[in-house]
C-alpha cells in the first residue's frame, strides 16, 4: 500500500505559480549576497596564522559550499518547473503564469535548499564570531565587553531568524 502511495505521489504533478519561481529566485539572490560577504570576510582576516584565523577561513569555505549547494538546488528546481498555459484564466482576462512540477521534487528541493541555507548561515555566524575575536579580542580578555557587544546580537538575532526560516520551510514542505 505504501509503495503505491509513493508511486502515486511521484506521478502527481503540482501546479505552481510565479510565487514559487520568485521564492527560488529569492533564495538564489540571498545566497549570492552571503557569498559576496564571505569573500569580503576572507579579505579582512589578514595573514595571521593563529588557530582562530585558520578556523575563520575554514568556516568561510564551509559556508560558501553550503550556500552554493543551496543555490544550485534552487536553480535545478527552478529549471525543472515546466511552464504551462492556463487557458481558463486567460479566457477570463487574468494573466497567470503557472507551471507543473512533481510534488516530491518540489518538496525535496525546498528541503535541500533550505538545509543548505541554514548550514551556510550557521557556518557564517561561526566565522563572524571568530573574526570578532580576532579583531576585538578573544572572549574572556579585558576588552571582552566590545567582543560581547558584537557577538551577542549576532548569536541571538541570526538563530532567531533561522528558526522562523526553518519553520516556514517545514510548513512549505508539508503543503
Amino acid at each position: 500500500m505504501a509503495i503505491s502511495v509513493l508511486a502515486h505521489l511521484r506521478r502527481r504533478l503540482l501546479p505552481t505559480t510565479l510565487i514559487h519561481v520568485m521564492a527560488l529566485d529569492g533564495i538564489i539572490n540571498v545566497n549570492s549576497l552571503f557569498s559576496v560577504a564571505l569573500f569580503l570576510g576572507l579579505t579582512t582576516t589578514g595573514r595571521t596564522t593563529s588557530a582562530l584565523a585558520e578556523r575563520v577561513v575554514s568556516s568561510h569555505v564551509y559556508s560558501f559550499s553550503s550556500f552554493m549547494f543551496s543555490s544550485l538546488v534552487a536553480l535545478a528546481l527552478k529549471q525543472s518547473i515546466k511552464p504551462t498555459s492556463d487557458a481558463v484564466a486567460a479566457a477570463r482576462g487574468f494573466h497567470v503564469e503557472t507551471g507543473r512540477v512533481s510534488v516530491v521534487l518540489l518538496r525535496v528541493g525546498i528541503l535541500g535548499s533550505g538545509m543548505g541555507s541554514v548550514f551556510g548561515c550557521g557556518f557564517l555566524v561561526w566565522a563572524l564570531v571568530d573574526l570578532v575575536q580576532i579583531k576585538l579580542g578573544p572572549l574572556g580578555c579585558v576588552r571582552d565587553f566590545y567582543s560581547l557587544g558584537a557577538i551577542v546580537p549576532l548569536v541571538v538575532l541570526v538563530p532567531s531568524a533561522l528558526a522562523v526560516y526553518v519553520f516556514l520551510v517545514l510548513y512549505a514542505f508539508t503543503q
